[in-house]
C-alpha cells in the first residue's frame, strides 16, 4: 500500500481494471449468462476492498454496466446484495442511483474488526479442541505462517501488500481448520469489509509489528496445548487491538469519505 493516500473526490467513480490487468481480465459480460449478477459483484467488492473504488465516491448503475459490458439487471441485482453487506450506501430515501462507496469511520472499523474477532475467536476454540495431532500440526502451520509475516514485516521497504496476504492466510488457516460452513459463510462476508480498512491504512501501522507477532505466538499456544478458552480470548483480543490501532490512526488522518 502506499504511504499515504489523499481522499478521492466525491465525484462519480466508474470501476477501473487493477493495476497490471490486462484487458477484459474480470469482464463480467465473459461468464455465462447465469452467473453474471455473481461476476459483476464480485468485481465490484474487488474493486471497493482494495480502494480502487474510493470512500464516498458515487457507483452508478450505467455508468458500471457499461465499464463491464452488461445490461443495468445484474448491475441492478449486485448492487442491492453491496448495500445489504455494507459496502455500499444510500441516503435514506434515496435512490439506488445515489448509492456511494461506504466510508471508512472510527465507529465502522470498531464494530467490524470485533465482529470478525468473535468469529475467528469462535474458529480458534474449535480448534484447541482438536485431537493432540491435529493441534500439533495446526499449531507448527501456524508458527511457519507468522515467521513468514515476521519476515515480511522487517523487509526494508515494506510490500504491505505482501504483508496483508502473511497476516490474512495466518487467520484464515485458523478458521478452516475446524469451522463449519455457516461460520465460514459468515466470516467470507464480514472480513473482506475489515479489509477495506487494514489495506487502506496498514502503511500506517508497520512501524512495528512486534506485537502482532506476539499476539499470534499466543493463539498459536493456547490452540497448541488445547485450551479453548485462551485459544478464544487470544484471537478476540488481537482483532480488539487492531481495532483501536486503526481507530487511532483513524482519529490522526481523518475519515473518509464521510462528506
Amino acid at each position: 500500500m502506499p504511504a499515504r493516500r489523499t481522499p478521492a473526490s466525491p465525484r462519480s467513480v466508474a470501476p477501473r481494471a487493477p493495476r497490471g490487468a490486462r484487458q477484459g481480465d474480470g469482464d463480467a459480460s465473459a461468464a455465462p449468462h447465469g452467473s453474471r449478477p455473481e461476476q459483476v459483484y464480485q468485481r465490484l467488492r474487488e474493486l471497493i476492498v482494495q480502494g480502487l473504488l474510493a470512500p464516498g465516491s458515487r457507483v452508478v448503475e450505467t455508468e458500471v454496466a457499461s465499464r463491464l459490458g452488461v445490461s443495468r439487471t445484474p448491475v441492478r441485482e449486485a448492487l442491492q446484495r453491496l448495500q445489504q453487506e455494507g459496502f455500499v450506501v444510500g441516503a435514506p430515501g434515496a435512490q439506488q442511483a445515489r448509492l456511494t462507496v461506504a466510508p471508512l469511520t472510527r465507529k465502522d472499523v470498531h464494530e467490524l474488526l470485533n465482529i470478525v474477532g468473535e468469529l475467528e475467536g469462535l474458529a480458534a476454540r474449535w480448534a484447541a479442541t482438536l485431537p493432540p495431532a491435529e493441534r500439533r500440526q495446526l499449531a507448527k502451520d501456524l508458527k511457519a505462517l507468522n515467521a513468514e509475516f515476521h519476515r515480511t514485516g522487517r523487509t526494508a521497504p515494506i510490500d504491505h501488500g505482501r504483508l496483508y496476504e502473511a497476516d490474512e492466510r495466518l487467520h484464515r488457516r485458523i478458521v478452516e481448520a475446524c469451522a463449519g460452513p455457516r461460520l465460514i459463510a459468515m466470516h467470507d462476508s464480514v472480513k473482506p469489509q475489515a479489509e477495506r480498512y487494514i489495506r487502506m491504512y496498514i502503511s500506517m501501522l508497520t512501524s512495528d509489528i512486534r506485537a502482532s507477532v506476539a499476539e499470534h505466538d499466543a493463539i498459536i499456544d493456547a490452540i497448541d496445548s488445547g485450551e479453548s478458552d485462551a485459544a478464544q480470548l487470544a484471537v478476540q483480543t488481537n482483532w480488539r487491538h487492531a481495532a483501536d490501532r486503526i481507530g487511532k490512526v483513524i482519529e490522526v488522518a481523518g475519515e473518509r469519505g464521510s462528506w
